[in-house]
């Protein structure tokens, strides 16, 4: 058992494996299990570059073999951060079925980000592109180097560099030939179905990285019960253009949903109109998931682009809310269906079904994916309120996290007594058993399904010598439903908005974090108690937001 893990109670576990939620299965047996079942149909598509699921297979064997051959063990911490291209499917399979264990960086994370996690899980390897986006990691690789001791080895996707390239570990072992049964691999004795598969992240109210450790049985019950909930099959064509280490499109059901289904995936750098549209006309895209902010884009972006939508027909939006209004004009500009997806990379997870009436897929949040989901809405006290009436949501199941990695102090915060997760978010109840998302209880800024932690940007910024004191709060925004407005005490010449966000920049933050507008004030309001009283700027900012948009 990994040190710093919390497994679920014995009793609860026999519970789950009982009534078949949990089976003894690993995530690389699941993909030998769908190479054997799909062969030489193709599994991922990355422009001109096709896969089948035999050659996924093989290619994940030779490079756990890779991995091995460089030092790379069973139990190691291995940070992979990779945009969407075909290498990440057989970068992480390879590593489960070594044992080893991946931490899912996500491509917008800098050096603030990926320094802390290399450094929290004493990783032994990081896993980049050469480039991407106009991003050159191998110069954030340098970076992270110089703070991370355990960090033995640089593994590089593309133009190397100094560091190792994922090509010189592209081989079979010299004792095995070339396309030898995955079943020969035998570094899977070293583990089982229970035990971390991989590790997720977590915003948070502190900014501080939180490791949501995935073993393999849940997550494979994540991803195969995702799939039939979301009626994919063999003739899905999923399009995946938000990350692949993102929860949401790598298993929910996404990336791994789809390869479950028999189906294909065609991975995209970015959730563009202009790029995406041409991919579902080409590649006759049938499903895709996105947040909120590029929903609303793709349905303007019908107006001035005429590629053939005609094949999609469900389209994922999640992250954080979609306004009803806009949730009603999926249909009618995109021409497909919408599944709402309400969850969180700890594990619960909540649809609104296909064969759901429209009113209810535009006004809810969906329901929970599986029959042993038990979910508690409760005040503050813990006391649970009627239906209908808002309340903290509090969860646990046979997906569900019992606790974060490494993380014991906080572990008795997040959790109750019994083992339930304290989601921090608000939601309704509806009777008809569907959740309606209100917002969060923490102070964590949802910009557009990107999770900001006001402390960890409070913190940053009183580094710079001219802040005094600052506040980070939400302001609403019709796009993104909240964007970043930092309320600052500064002395000498003042701080810009352009200044601030320099300055955060250069500190390695990732772009999503940076505020969106910065508010000189002469004191910060405080409460009765004497703290800084956030309700009232955050109502100071949403008066002024609406009266800018109301003068034009």
């Amino acid at each position: 058992m990994l040190d710093g893990f919390v497994p679920r109670p014995e009793e609860l576990a026999n519970k789950y494996r009982a009534e078949g939620y949990w089976r003894d299965v690993t995530l690389g047996g699941l993909l030998a299990a769908w190479a054997d079942a799909h062969g030489d149909r193709v599994a991922l598509t990355d422009g001109d570059r096709r896969l089948t699921y035999r050659e996924l297979d093989r290619w994940a064997d030779r490079l756990a073999h890779g991995f091995r051959r460089l030092g790379i063990a069973a139990g190691d911490r291995v940070v992979v951060q990779l945009p969407n291209v075909l290498e990440f499917l057989p970068v992480l399979f390879a590593l489960c079925r070594l044992g080893a264990l991946p931490v899912l960086a996500l491509p917008a994370h800098r050096e603030h980000e990926t320094g802390a996690l290399s450094a929290l899980t004493e990783a032994k390897a990081y896993i980049i592109a050469d480039r991407s986006l106009g991003f050159d990691y191998r110069d954030l690789a340098r970076q992270v180097t110089q703070h991370a001791p355990a960090l033995q080895h640089v593994i590089v996707v593309g133009d190397p560099a100094e560091f190792v390239p994922l090509g010189a570990l592209d081989a079979p072992a010299d004792h095995e030939p070339e396309g030898t049964a995955t079943a020969s691999f035998h570094g899977a004795e070293a583990f089982g179905s229970e035990d971390v598969a991989f590790f997720l992240l977590s915003g948070g109210t502190t900014g501080q990285p939180k490791l949501i450790p995935r073993t393999h049985t849940d997550y494979a019950y994540n991803v195969t019960a995702s799939a039939e909930v979301c009626g994919l099959d063999r003739d899905t064509v999923y399009l995946a253009v938000l990350p692949a280490a993102h929860n949401f499109a790598l298993g929910c059901p996404g990336v791994l949903g789809t390869l479950h289904a028999g189906g294909r995936v065609v991975l995209a750098a970015d959730g563009s109109p202009d790029r995406a549209f041409s991919l579902i006309e080409q590649e006759g895209v049938t499903m895709t998931a996105l947040v909120p902010p590029l929903a609303m884009l793709w349905m303007q972006a019908v107006e001035w682009l005429d590629d053939d939508l005609s094949t999609l027909e469900v389209l994922q939006v999640g992250g954080a809310k979609l306004p009803a209004e806009a949730a009603r004009r999926v249909r009618s500009t995109l021409g497909c269906r919408l599944q709402q997806v309400f969850g969180m990379g700890e594990g619960l997870l909540n649809y609104t079904r296909l064969d759901d009436p429209d009113e209810v897929v535009a006004t809810t949040q969906g329901r929970p994916l599986s029959p042993a989901d038990e979910i508690r809405i409760v005040d503050e006290n813990d006391r649970e309120v009627p239906v209908g009436e808002a309340g903290q949501l509090l969860t646990r199941g046979p997906y569900t996290l019992r606790g974060y990695y490494l993380a014991g102090d906080h572990n008795d915060t997040a959790f109750t007594a019994d083992g339930f997760y304290r989601t921090g978010d608000l939601v309704r109840l509806r009777p008809d058993g569907n959740l309606v998302a209100l917002g969060r209880t923490k102070e964590v800024i949802n910009k557009g399904g990107e999770k900001v932690a006001a402390e960890e940007l409070e913190n940053e910024l009183l580094a710079h010598p001219a802040v005094r004191e600052v506040a980070v709060v939400p302001m609403p925004d019709p796009d993104f439903g909240e964007r970043i407005c930092a309320f600052v005490v500064a002395g000498g010449a003042g701080l810009s908005h352009a200044d601030a966000v320099d300055f955060l920049a250069s500190r390695g933050l990732a772009t999503y974090k940076l505020p969106d507008r910065v508010e000189l004030v002469d004191a910060l309001p405080l409460t009765t108690v004497g703290k800084i009283n956030k309700r009232e700027l955050t109502e100071r900012i949403s008066t002024a937001v609406a009266e800018a948009r109301k003068a034009g």
